[in-house]
This record gives structure tokens, C-alpha cells and sequence, in this order.
């Protein structure tokens, strides 16, 4: 799952392909590197951004906080949508995905031709979304995320990540089902990076097998996190965000032979050869 961000604030590469061309142009280059996906998000979800939408937490904002503001249903539509029709129109058989929690941006993107919809907030956010999905009939992820972006630093840690991750992902995916999506639709993500602090990240991976006997596909999402930037710090400074290719890279290869079905990531040439060797001796 190749990684195009429409957006000028993403933690990686934020306002590299916001215009509309870019964006195009580097979605029809992750296909030509092996993307067989293409995820496409209009949003940044990175710590410290501000959502719209929501439910309560289990956390409150850090007093005097000042997250930069959430990006409104409309902006968001004006930067994703175009970029799905095009995609479509020049890559007719390309599958792609809509990284959003706003049910009418995903359903707006599946009709322009989306067959998956990713939702970060594991369809919690948007009151909307679970009886969206489940009329769209198309894909959908259903990613695990402790509080919103604007409260990770806050979060009170937990006894056992892994369990919790667990629990709520099996409580999540029954109430999706229950709701009208079909469980043969549902890929479920641990969330790695979201609302999980640096050393909560590294059994969650290591321990990714135990999220099998929860029965739905994996889809994970290690590449250029800041948890490898720290597991690659030098002289106490964390490695660049450019700088984390190889960290991911290793990342990406223990995700598989745990038991990843889907990998999301922005460098797909590297990460197809990384998943190709993974497989050959899993």
C-alpha cells in the first residue's frame, strides 16, 4: 500500500505532493515500483494535529495546547477527490484507498472510483461512518488509536499494550459488524505510531502474531515512524525522518514474518524487495 499524502503538513513528506499533478504523478510511480494499492489522504494525522470531528477520549488536551486546526470536510473533498478521478482516469485497474474519517469523503471517494476506505479512528470518529461502510459495500481498515493526535502526550500509559490493542480492536470490529459491514470486508491495523509512546511500539510489533486470533487480515504501518527514529538515534538525537529507510525497512520485515498481510508505506521500490525476500523465507 504506496503512501500518497495530499497534504502540505504530513509528518514525511507533507506539501511534496499537494499539488494535484505531483500527487497524481507519484501515485502512477508507486504503482510502476509495485504498489498494489494506492492510499490517498487529504489530512494529516500526525502527533499534535487537530481533528474534527469525534467522540470523548480517554484523555483531555494539554492545558495551553494550540494543535493547528482540523481540515474541513470541504477542503478535504477539493484535495482528494480530483486526485482519485485522475488516477483512475490514466490507471484504470489501479486499486486505491481513502485515508479519512469523514464518512462523506469516503463516500464521495468511492463513488469517484476508491474500492477501500482507511479509517484511523476506527470508524469512531464519524457518527456516519459505520452505516456508510456498510452501504458502500467496498474495503475497509479499521486502524486502533489511543485519543486524538492533540492528546497523545497526555495519555496515561498502558498496563499492557498489546492486550488493550487487542481488546479494543475484537470490541471495534464486532460493533462494525454488527453495525451492517461485512466482516469478510474488514482489515483490522494495531496502529503502531498512534497514541502509542516509543517504547509501546516495539512489543506491539513483536507480538503482532498475537492480533491473529482476532480472524482479519493485518495491514501495518511502520514506515519512517518516530519510534524507529529513536531506535536509531545517535549522540541521543533521533534519526531525520529521511534518514529511517533501512530502520523501516527492518521494521517491515519483522511485520511480515509475524504475519502482515499489508504493508503501508512510502517507499514501495525498497519495501517490494524487502516483502518478496520476507515471503520467500516465512
Amino acid at each position: 500500500m504506496g503512501v500518497v499524502n495530499v497534504t502540505p503538513d504530513s509528518f514525511s513528506d507533507g506539501g511534496v505532493y499537494f499539488d494535484r499533478d505531483r500527487a497524481l504523478e507519484h501515485a502512477v510511480q508507486l504503482l510502476a515500483d509495485g504498489a498494489d494499492i494506492i492510499d490517498i489522504g487529504g489530512e494529516s494525522t500526525r502527533p499534535g494535529a487537530k481533528v474534527e470531528a469525534g467522540t470523548p477520549s480517554d484523555s483531555t488536551s494539554k492545558a495551553g495546547s494550540k494543535p493547528q486546526a482540523a481540515v474541513s470536510e470541504t477542503e478535504e473533498l477539493e484535495r482528494v477527490i480530483p486526485v482519485v478521478k485522475s488516477l483512475k482516469e490514466k490507471k484504470a485497474d489501479a486499486v486505491i484507498s481513502v485515508d479519512t474519517y469523514k464518512a462523506k469523503v469516503a463516500k464521495s471517494a468511492v463513488e469517484a472510483g476508491a474500492e477501500i476506505v482507511n479509517d484511523v479512528s476506527g470508524f469512531r470518529w464519524d457518527a456516519q461512518m459505520r452505516k456508510t461502510l456498510g452501504e458502500l459495500k467496498c474495503g475497509a481498515v479499521l486502524m486502533h488509536m489511543r485519543g486524538r493526535p492533540e492528546e497523545w502526550h497526555n495519555l496515561q500509559p498502558a498496563t499492557d499494550i498489546v492486550l488493550l490493542v487487542k481488546r479494543e480492536l475484537s470490541e471495534w470490529t464486532q460493533e462494525a459488524v454488527r453495525l451492517g459491514i461485512k466482516r469478510p470486508r474488514i482489515v483490522i491495523d494495531p496502529g503502531l505510531g498512534f497514541g502509542k509512546n516509543f517504547e509501546q511500539n516495539y512489543p506491539l510489533l513483536k507480538r503482532l502474531e498475537e492480533l491473529h486470533s482476532l480472524k482479519f487480515p493485518l495491514v501495518v504501518g511502520v514506515s519512517r515512524k518516530s519510534f524507529i527514529g529513536r531506535a536509531l538515534a545517535k549522540s541521543d538525537k533521533d534519526t531525520e525522518v529521511d534518514d529511517r529507510l533501512y530502520g523501516t525497512l527492518a521494521a517491515e520485515t519483522v511485520a511480515i514474518l509475524r504475519g502482515a498481510h499489508i504493508l503501508r508505506t512510502h517507499d514501495v521500490k525498497a519495501s517490494v524487495d524487502a516483502a518478496r525476500m520476507a515471503d520467500a523465507l516465512s
